[in-house]
């Protein structure tokens, strides 16, 4: 009864107790994620069992990075885990049509199907790319402002909390601040976007 009432585990305690073998863990996994795994693959040729499967491999992968130790993790678990999945996905789908056998009746366009499956990646790629650099100039952002974003983009805090965390005189100055920060988050982002480009 007791475990029913647990309060929901943040994205650190589920890579914790993920990399530890817990159960409790595993399904609050499957609780929370799987409606979303499940949704995009039947939504994009798959089955239910496609989506078991897919999810599944997911959850080795990021077990294996979770028992690491090194794995840090730079979005929220359930982008993270979207992310891998969609990768996987794509990925299944491009080697499906590789093998898929031609209907007579109805001839498949392996080349239309290949070309949107390249482009799929591409942009997955791409947004892969932006994410990685965005992270890297987070990282070279500087306190107080890479707290200051974290805080509010990542942990949710309020503003209230913002500013009594930071000691601001009121809300009104912790926004002004998060948005200088912003601002020089964006500048930081675009030179290394231009320069790796």
């Amino acid at each position: 009864m007791k475990e029913s009432k647990r309060l929901e585990l943040t994205d650190t305690e589920l890579l914790v107790g993920l990399a530890e073998g817990s159960n409790e863990v595993l399904l609050q996994l499957y609780r929370r994620y799987f409606p979303m795994v499940l949704h995009f693959i039947t939504s994009n040729s798959g089955s239910e069992d496609d989506a078991k499967d897919i999810y599944q491999e997911a959850l080795v992968l990021l077990y294996e990075k979770a028992k690491s130790g090194s794995f840090e993790l730079q979005a929220q678990l359930k982008t993270y885990l979207y992310s891998v999945v969609r990768r996987l996905w794509l990925k299944h789908l491009a080697q499906r049509s590789r093998f898929m056998v031609r209907d007579v009746e109805q001839p498949v366009n392996e080349e239309a199907a290949l070309s949107q499956l390249s482009d799929d990646l591409f942009d997955h790629e791409e947004r892969d790319r932006q994410f990685d650099l965005m992270a890297e100039s987070l990282g070279r952002l500087g306190e107080p402002c890479k707290t200051l974003l974290e805080d509010f983009y990542i942990q949710h805090l309020t503003m209230q909390e913002i500013t009594e965390k930071f000691g601001y005189t009121n809300a009104d100055n912790a926004k002004t601040q998060k948005y200088k920060c912003l601002m020089r988050l964006k500048r930081l982002f675009f030179a290394e976007y231009k320069e790796k480009r």
